[in-house]
């Protein structure tokens, strides 16, 4: 499966003459022989049937290159899951109306008013994917559509302008094709991570959006989360001190509130020795929601079930979704609803799904009494990956790296 191609929508189109077409050949003239000797940080993407007669070509599209070829600190076995300098990243910019063309910019560095309402009002989203090398070096991108469908969500919650879905699409496959020799080698277990980012850029002290917003695409290479791709299960703890979301809040939207929200109850589950936290609803404090930074899915194999929270205060993950549609292929009843606490003890295994690990497995989930006393759910054999989180696991990873039919068009290749 390709990207679609673009289609543009002119409302207005002036006449064109012959003084008309000598200003423009003149101008194109005095622009070429400006860049001929002028190093710029960043270029506007090439004309094409992808791009708006809008976007004039600075530079031209150079041929694709093979992913793997660059060079890296470490092995790209051994990269981890952390920030690493690639070649550029994707930035457009809305002002006046309208997105502008789309740039590769080399500096990593931003100005910023000091009066915009990411910084002041946190209008700010993002969303997070991955690219994968195949084993004929074709590189594919992980349900881009769904990132962008959510990513509208986030915008149409906060009021902020969202870059049209055509053209999201076209900044995630460009960020991915101008740093694909950072792409990890097919069999490596690595990938690129891609991190759409959009911001109000414009100034406002009142409580109203910008409007000026950006949109910028970085691409990092990252290596499995956990050694080996799927790490042993993880102890969990239940976080009831602190809410993630309100229940009409903005837990169902990828806002950068949410995270920073997390920061302290998150490292305070980790210095009590539990690598992840897990919250209940906010208002009654009985039934399951998420982990800090992933979906909760438990699974019942006795009954041949595939459990996970329904609720408006939840972030629906894509991660999540495909795991939803294979276990279905699998043969699990598939049930979104809600999870009272107390379920938890008929599920055989916990999974905290997510973009970054695609599963972690949950050993176990301990909850606190006010006087400190501890109840603990176990799941499975201590110690132990479950046989369907293995399965789900290994079915959505051979997907990812085409070594199984994608019956559902999900991978987007990279051209």
């Amino acid at each position: 499966r390709k990207f679609p191609p673009t289609f543009h929508h002119h409302t207005h189109i002036k006449p064109i003459t012959v003084s008309t077409i000598t200003m423009k050949i003149s101008s194109l003239a005095l622009l070429w022989a400006v860049t001929a000797t002028t190093t710029s940080a960043f270029s506007v993407l090439p004309q094409s049937p992808r791009w708006s007669s809008s976007q004039l070509s600075m530079s031209a599209q150079t041929a694709l290159g093979k992913p793997g070829t660059a060079t890296v600190d470490v092995p790209w076995e051994e990269l981890g899951f952390e920030f690493r300098a690639t070649k550029s990243h994707v930035r457009v910019t809305y002002k006046d109306g309208e997105w502008g063309p789309t740039e590769l910019v080399a500096d990593p560095y931003f100005n910023i008013h000091i009066g915009a309402t990411s910084l002041h009002y946190g209008q700010s989203c993002f969303e997070g994917l991955k690219a994968f090398a195949h084993e004929d070096d074709s590189v594919h991108i992980f349900r881009p559509d769904e990132n962008a469908k959510r990513m509208k969500s986030s915008c149409d919650r906060t009021l902020m302008e969202m870059i049209p879905k055509d053209r999201f699409l076209e900044a995630v496959n460009e960020a991915v094709r101008d740093n694909i020799e950072y792409v990890p080698p097919y069999g490596s277990g690595g990938a690129l991570y891609i991190r759409p980012l959009l911001f109000g850029s414009g100034p406002r002290i009142g409580l109203q959006p910008a409007d000026e917003y950006t949109f910028i695409c970085l691409v990092i290479p990252v290596g499995d989360y956990y050694k080996g791709g799927l790490a042993a299960p993880v102890d969990g703890m239940i976080i009831e001190d602190f809410d993630r979301a309100a229940p009409q809040g903005v837990g169902a939207v990828k806002v950068a509130g949410n995270y920073a929200a997390d920061l302290l109850p998150n490292m305070r589950c980790k210095a009590k020795g539990f690598p992840i936290g897990l919250y209940l609803d906010a208002k009654t404090q009985t039934t399951v929601e998420e982990f800090s930074t992933s979906n909760f899915v438990g699974i019942d194999n006795e009954n041949k079930k595939f459990v996970t929270p329904m609720s408006p205060s939840v972030l629906p993950s894509i991660t999540n979704k495909s795991l939803m549609t294979l276990a279905a292929d699998e043969g699990l009843t598939v049930e979104a609803r809600d999870v009272p606490v107390d379920e938890l003890q008929s599920f055989d295994e916990v999974l905290a799904v997510g973009t970054a690990v695609v599963v972690t497995p949950v050993g176990s989930i301990t909850r606190f009494d006010a006087e400190g006393n501890e109840k603990k759910y176990e799941f499975g054999e201590s110690g132990e990956i479950g046989p369907t989180t293995r399965r789900l696991y290994d079915k959505v990873r051979a997907i990812q790296n085409g070594e199984e039919e994608d019956k559902y068009g999900w991978n987007f290749k990279v051209y």
